[in-house]
């Protein structure tokens, strides 16, 4: 090992010229040291990559997690809710057999052959009634209960004494829901005070 501080004999000098490097005590010492120097460093730096590496997957997997999670969500939903177009085309069906209902008169209800055909547009309007109810489609109340925007939808207010305002006391068109959405908003007239 050669001390820097101290002065140099060149008779050593003239001996170590031939002498390669790696032979040498002093070089030797501070090229072991620049060698662990350079392995700690990569391993430094393999062990960052590793922690990143680590971090990287913990996210992959949390995100392969929610995207199963939104998918399974979105088929409960599909089944849930397949049924609501073709749902909404049946309601105007059923209005219809309603409206047929409403309007027969009187005096055809005594009628024999008039009493069967009744009684045909009343069961086929029990049977759609019932098949809403087996796919959880179901009616909206309203008349007489406070308006709720959520469910109704109102189409004029009817001055009323016997009526507190924003009551609904009339109902022009039945709203459905299915299972917990809305399929169609009541449509339906609200009490208001006299002028």
């Amino acid at each position: 090992m050669i001390d820097n501080d101290k002065p140099r004999d060149e008779a050593v000098e003239k001996e170590r010229d031939g002498v390669p490097k790696e032979f040498l005590d002093g070089d030797d010492a501070e090229t072991a040291n620049e060698e662990t120097s350079a392995l700690d460093t990569a391993l430094d730096r393999l062990r960052e990559d590793l922690e990143a590496a680590k971090q990287e997957v913990l996210y992959a997997k949390a995100e392969t997690q929610n995207v199963r999670r939104r998918l399974e969500k979105d088929m409960q939903d599909a089944r849930a809710y397949a049924a609501t177009g073709f749902a909404r085309d049946i309601l105007s069906v059923a209005d219809n057999l309603a409206r047929a209902l409403e309007h027969v008169p009187e005096t055809l209800r005594g009628d024999d052959k008039a009493d069967r055909f009744i009684q045909g547009i009343e069961a086929t309007q029990r049977e759609i009634e019932k098949v809403f109810g087996q796919h959880g489609i179901t009616r909206v109340a309203s008349v007489g209960l406070p308006l709720d925007p959520n469910q109704h939808q109102a189409m004029m207010e009817i001055p009323s004494n016997d009526h507190e305002p924003g009551t609904v006391v009339q109902e022009m068109q039945s709203g459905w829901m299915i299972k917990d959405r809305l399929l169609r908003p009541a449509m339906v007239g609200v009490a208001k005070k006299p002028d």
